[in-house]
């Protein structure tokens, strides 16, 4: 009944698909494990039964066309492009014969490099080193000896990393794996993103893969040209690897201070037909805003009821977005 009465898209936003079978154990950032593979099979058997999946490229036709969506629209979304999308929910989304939208961070996808965040959680994780030193936000303490304690911690230290500028962040990192003894040497089976070979075979059998930026940096935080060059080279870089036009876009991040006005104006000037952000929400159709799309993000605590509750009352039942911005 909602549905009928609302006709808004719902748009999930996934990163990780993996089973984390103990999670003591697990050396990267668990919040960005959105399901594992029983409980993405699960959702996604809920989706086709009760809704009505769409390409994301199809809705943004509907949306420059000023139509309207029929009830129950809803997309599938991954950020940043880590293997296990294509491991475990590219099978399963394939089986299923549901559509998704893969946005991928390509200078990850040339390097094979892990991704910085999840790298500073490991490194918090893994690091012999007893004391922890980082004066950009005012940190000097021992580290905890219990991983729980770490795992707070870490999160604590990505949550304030983010309000700094991206050449702030890119350094600080740096020399914080230096400090640690935990340097990012190049792939890690447990933190890799998909090969071009991989992007290619998905894009053969119908998926849609959009931009992520180049290095997953926050645009909001990059100097004008940086900006538009996240922006150019990510879009040229994917049209060369995997043929067509790259025109969908996820914003790095994409919470209240990872894109603004000017992050938007330079993406429609490099020529892409839509944005992603990570701000909670469903979009009235047909007036939502197609360069501030607001997802709803599936976190690995979710039940199948909670879930379906997710998908039919998002007022009610989605997660908050945190907002960054002070």
């Amino acid at each position: 009944m909602r549905a009928w009465k609302y006709r808004d898209l719902r748009i999930l936003a996934y990163h990780r698909v993996v089973t984390v079978t103990d999670a003591r154990t697990f050396d990267f950032d668990l919040d960005l494990v959105s399901a594992s593979a029983e409980q993405f099979r699960e959702q996604m058997l809920l989706l086709k039964q009760r809704f009505v999946p769409m390409r994301l490229g199809d809705v943004v036709t509907a949306m420059e066309a000023g139509q309207g969506l029929p009830a129950g629209a809803v997309v599938v979304t991954f950020d940043d492009g880590y293997d296990d999308n294509y491991h475990v929910a590219y099978p399963i989304l394939r089986e299923l014969d549901l559509p998704a939208t893969f946005f991928v961070s390509t200078g990850h996808v040339d390097s094979g490099r892990p991704y910085d965040y999840d790298w500073l959680v490991h490194m918090v994780l893994r690091t012999t080193a007893s004391r922890l030193h980082i004066p950009e936000l005012g940190l000097d303490l021992p580290l905890p000896e219990e991983r729980i304690g770490r795992r707070q911690l870490a999160g604590e230290i990505l949550n304030r990393l983010k309000a700094l500028q991206a050449v702030i962040q890119s350094a600080l990192l740096a020399r914080l794996a230096a400090d640690l003894d935990v340097p990012m040497t190049g792939a890690h089976p447990a933190c890799q993103p998909m090969s071009w070979d991989q992007l290619r075979e998905m894009h053969a059998a119908g998926f849609e893969i959009g931009s992520h930026g180049v290095n997953h940096r926050m645009l909001a935080k990059l100097p004008q040209s940086e900006l538009e060059s996240e922006l150019r080279d990510s879009k040229a870089t994917l049209e060369r690897e995997l043929g067509g036009a790259a025109t969908l876009i996820s914003y790095p991040v994409g919470g209240d201070a990872a894109f603004d006005e000017r992050v938007v104006q330079a993406t429609i000037a490099a020529g892409y037909r839509a944005g992603c952000s990570y701000i909670s929400g469903t979009n009235p159709m047909p007036s939502a805003n197609r360069y501030a799309l607001y997802r709803l993000p599936v976190e690995r605590e979710m039940s199948a009821g909670w879930f379906a509750s997710m998908l039919t009352l998002p007022e009610l039942m989605s997660y908050p977005t945190v907002s960054r911005i002070t």
